[in-house]
């Protein structure tokens, strides 16, 4: 008996490092299965266009821990007597809407005696206007403001999106840990193997469409390889997209303007639309995607030394739209990103060609996860792996009615009427700064406005008096 134990014990013994390799490998096969099974079941349906209402649903679910987790933050804060939400700085002066002329008056109506009719030349006084409205304006700028990430008055569990809150209890902590490893440990590897997924797809489809010959066919493929390759990027993002009007979407010979928020902005657009893209020559991967898509549509792409030369992009620009069969051309008139909450100044250049423009309104939720790019503090991997790593990015996309310029329009009123309805849909704040403010300093000519101002006030006053 002890010799049939001891023979049992030296069989399992040595039988025991196989079961452990084939534990291991069987294991391993696992996570691999379980790893495509997962990018099949999002890559499939991406590829038709079809959704099963799985991230709705998710989306519903988070709002509803969202909306548990602030009340309960808001409860233990009370409980504490913690100040929960601190102060912001956005609008914390009330601006009355006067004019220069008006607020100088006020101005010496109140120091003195003499009223701006009566004393047209300068007053030492009238320095206090220019120095409350530069206060103002370091206390409150409206321009850099637009450069920062929005804050949110709610949690979203995404300790980036809110640095007013603090601990309030080991439950909600556990929580947002929790959040932490379903983002990180599930989520960010799934859409980086979607991404890798298009990304891969998008440059080998693209290239092998590039050696049909020319025809409808080849348009045919080169359509529906892109809008299957953006729509399984937008899968790696968990996009969650709303599109409204959808019968006033960019034809053949026209060019698509928006507002530009983030880089998605173009997989935003183009899992919906085909479009000709138009931009600068890259290196590196980039380099290698534009060089693939090119080959397969009629994007317009420049060189570096290319780009400063404006009437050489007009005159490319202009050749591409006279042609009705082309792609409508996407363009971000910006140019460069702002925080979803404002449209700044459009560059006149698109509008100048004199093509149809369809205007498209696109507005972010924040609470699921912040798409702007910063691009100032973040790199493009950085910023990736932010959106990567939030819940989710949701979106509401307007197609607006298509419009032309007027007879009476010049370039920049078109563009600013363009802007505005853009604004107007998206319900964001029309500005009419430029974004270049973003890196540049105030040009001289926004400094000699209000000179010349000041001054027509004056000399007008002046001509006044001496004509009475």
């Amino acid at each position: 008996m002890l010799l049939l134990k001891t023979y049992r014990a030296s069989f399992i013994f040595r039988v025991h490092p196989f079961c452990g390799d084939l534990a291991f490998a069987a294991a391993s096969c696992g996570r691999v299965f379980l790893s495509f099974s997962s990018q099949a079941f999002y890559s499939v349906p991406a590829i038709f266009g079809v959704s099963f209402g799985i991230r709705k649903l998710y989306m519903k679910t988070l709002l509803k821990i969202f909306a548990w987790a602030t009340l309960r933050m808001e409860r233990g804060a009370k409980e504490k007597n913690h100040q929960l939400y601190k102060p912001y700085t956005n609008g914390i002066i009330a601006k009355d809407p006067t004019s220069l002329e008006e607020e100088i008056k006020e101005i010496r109506r109140s120091g003195s005696s003499k009223a701006l009719d009566n004393t047209p030349e300068f007053e030492l006084s009238d320095i206090f206007y220019f120095c409350r409205k530069g206060m103002e304006t370091i206390m409150d700028d409206e321009v850099t403001k637009r450069f920062s990430a929005e804050e949110l008055e709610s949690w979203n569990l995404l300790s980036r999106t809110n640095y007013n809150f603090q601990y309030i209890s080991l439950r909600l902590t556990v929580l947002w840990g929790l959040g932490v490893l379903i983002r990180y440990c599930f989520l960010l590897p799934l859409r980086i193997a979607l991404a890798f997924t298009g990304i891969s797809l998008l440059v080998v489809g693209t290239t092998v469409v590039g050696y049909l010959p020319n025809g409808r066919f080849k348009e045919f493929m080169s359509k529906h390889v892109h809008l299957m390759c953006y729509r399984i990027c937008v899968r790696a993002l968990t996009a969650i997209i709303t599109y409204h009007d959808r019968e006033n979407r960019p034809r053949n010979g026209g060019i698509c303007v928006a507002n530009h928020t983030s880089p998605i902005d173009v997989i935003i657009l183009a899992s919906d639309g085909y479009y000709a893209m138009v931009g600068q020559v890259h290196g590196g991967l980039m380099g290698v995607i534009q060089r693939a898509m090119v080959k397969a549509c009629p994007h317009v792409w420049f060189e570096r030394s290319e780009v400063k030369d404006r009437h050489l992009v007009a005159k490319r620009l202009t050749e591409h739209v006279q042609d009705k069969s082309k792609l409508p051309i996407l363009i971000f008139p910006e140019g460069t990103c702002i925080n979803n909450t404002s449209v700044m100044m459009f560059k006149k250049g698109s509008f100048e060609i004199g093509a149809t423009v369809y205007p498209v309104a696109i507005k972010y939720d924040p609470q699921f996860g912040d798409a702007f790019w910063n691009s100032s503090k973040y790199g493009m991997v950085t910023y990736l792996l932010r959106m990567m790593t939030s819940w989710a990015i949701v979106c509401s996309v307007w197609y607006l009615p298509p419009m032309t310029r007027e007879a009476d329009e010049d370039a920049v009123q078109f563009a600013n009427r363009v802007k505005s309805a853009i604004a107007r849909q998206g319900g964001l704040v029309d500005l009419l700064w430029d974004g270049g403010l973003k890196r540049e300093k105030v040009k001289d000519t926004f400094k000699e406005e209000q000179q010349k101002l000041y001054s027509k006030m004056i000399v007008g006053n002046h001509e006044d008096r001496s004509r009475s």
